[in-house]
């Protein structure tokens, strides 16, 4: 304790005084010195502005895509049931910027009228999220330091709301979020089943549902805003990896890998961003096997260096892969070789651009791609996924990196329009230069689906390296 002390006092001295310095300066001093602060970078406006635009997405998801989801699958009613900070995974494609949680236990509720009236959005509990739902909740009264006053009910008393709103619309079956194939489709919780389904009783017990379907392709779903959108934050995403694999970041001989892998977490939380992994970067050398090399080698000269690199904003994820190469002494570019050897990965993103497209199913588009690599005779493995609210998001997988066979369940889901991919694959090359070694070449860049179901490069794709001279 007495070294604690001895050593934290020249800091609380040092505090003081700036506190004091601080405070005793002239107002317009103060002013004068905040006026020469660089402004916070903000690459995508204010969290306002921001708020603004997800607003808008969400309301075209609601009044665009849910309506025509909820007929594709035949479903009349479908009930969300959820309590707060055990949220449904569908929650992120139903609520506002603004709402980061369920209100206590949130019922959203959407019935469809047909086409004339279009689906009713209830919401039993919570808010109208900016006007798209029509909040509906019961109430009791409460006596509280000698003040009556309607409190919201919440507990299983608003169970009896639900019951309500079913006797009223009488669907003719009741679409749960219960699945055994998607995640995203089985957001239920067991307790919140039991709690509704006593509360309800047999006869609606009986409508009761599954529709995987529904809650993955809303999730799935995305506008043409947000492609627009996605352009701009992928290129942040290329910019920041472009920087990270350049000597403003790497001294050859110094640096290692998680120096790198820290310097892109920490540069989107100056911008006020976030991801939804940590950051990798791992190296390939001439003549050092990958154990050899450990988990966290210094970077050195004629390293290959590969990194994998996600940033979220405005609720969206990207996720991407890039190729660098540490140039050594007297060299102006990587060896031929290597650079061939991107180009292969190159060729199998092209075989897997081409074949994505709505209608088929994950499995249908990686037999495919795998027959058309194998018959080019290229040494790869494919494994893309859907992208979006999530980074391995909603929908059909085009295989695994160990499920080269394709994915039961999941990847027998279909591709829909205005859904998004990460093109997630790698190629591996013999290297003349480095005396026939097998080089890794795994690159991942993020597509969009239009609504034409065509397939466009979310800004563009990596062709050469990132150089660090």
């Amino acid at each position: 304790m007495r070294t604690r002390t001895l050593l934290l006092a020249p800091l609380l001295f040092s505090t003081s005084c700036a506190t004091v310095d601080a405070s005793s300066r002239a107002p317009d001093a103060v002013e004068k010195a905040a006026a020469k602060s660089p402004a916070p970078e903000r690459p995508f406006g204010t969290l306002r502005e921001q708020a603004q635009r997800q607003q808008a997405w969400l309301a075209e998801r609601m009044e665009q895509a849910l309506p025509q989801l909820m007929r594709k699958y035949g479903v009349d009613m479908w009930v969300i049931p959820m309590r707060e900070y055990n949220e449904d995974p569908v929650f992120k494609a139903l609520v506002s910027p603004t709402t980061f949680a369920a209100r206590r236990r949130t019922i959203y509720v959407f019935f469809d009228r047909g086409p004339e009236q279009g689906v009713e959005r209830l919401a039993l509990g919570g808010g109208s999220q900016g006007g798209i739902y029509t909040p509906r909740r019961a109430q009791r009264q409460v006596d509280g330091g000698g003040v009556s006053r309607q409190a919201e009910l919440w507990g299983p008393e608003q169970w009896q709301v639900l019951k309500q709103v079913l006797e009223e619309r009488q669907p003719k079956s009741i679409a749960l979020n219960v699945s055994r194939t998607f995640a995203f489709a089985d957001g239920l919780s067991h307790g919140e089943y039991e709690g509704m389904a006593e509360a309800l009783g047999p006869d609606w017990v009986k409508r009761f549902t599954s529709v995987d379907g529904l809650a993955v392709d809303l999730l799935a779903w995305r506008s043409a805003d947000e492609a627009r959108f996605y352009e701009a934050q992928t290129k942040l995403a290329w910019r920041i990896i472009e920087t990270a694999f350049s000597n403003q970041v790497i001294t050859p001989g110094v640096t290692r890998t998680r120096d790198v892998e820290w310097w892109m977490r920490q540069r989107l939380a100056d911008l006020g961003l976030e991801t939804w992994f940590q950051p990798s970067v791992d190296v390939q050398r001439q003549g050092v096997t990958e154990e050899a090399l450990g988990d966290n080698p210094v970077i050195q000269r004629g390293d290959v260096l590969h990194c994998d690199y996600g940033v979220t904003a405005l609720g969206l994820n990207t996720d991407t892969q890039h190729m660098g190469y540490v140039l050594r002494e007297g060299e102006t570019d990587a060896p031929e070789g290597l650079k061939a050897a991107l180009k292969v990965s190159n060729r199998l993103q092209d075989i897997v651009f081409e074949e994505l497209r709505p209608g088929r199913t994950g499995n249908e588009i990686l037999r495919a791609a795998l027959e058309r690599m194998r018959a080019e005779g290229i040494d790869g493995t494919v494994y893309s996924h859907p992208i979006g609210l999530h980074g391995h998001g909603a929908g059909p997988m085009v295989g695994l990196w160990d499920r080269q066979e394709g994915v039961p369940g999941n990847g027998d889901h279909r591709v829909i329009a205005n859904q998004w991919y990460s093109i997630e694959l790698q190629a591996t090359s013999a290297v003349p230069e480095w005396n026939g070694q097998r080089v890794r070449s795994a690159q991942e860049e993020d597509v969009t689906l239009d609504a034409e179901g065509r397939v466009h490069w979310a800004w563009k794709r990596q062709t050469d390296f990132h150089l660090v001279r």
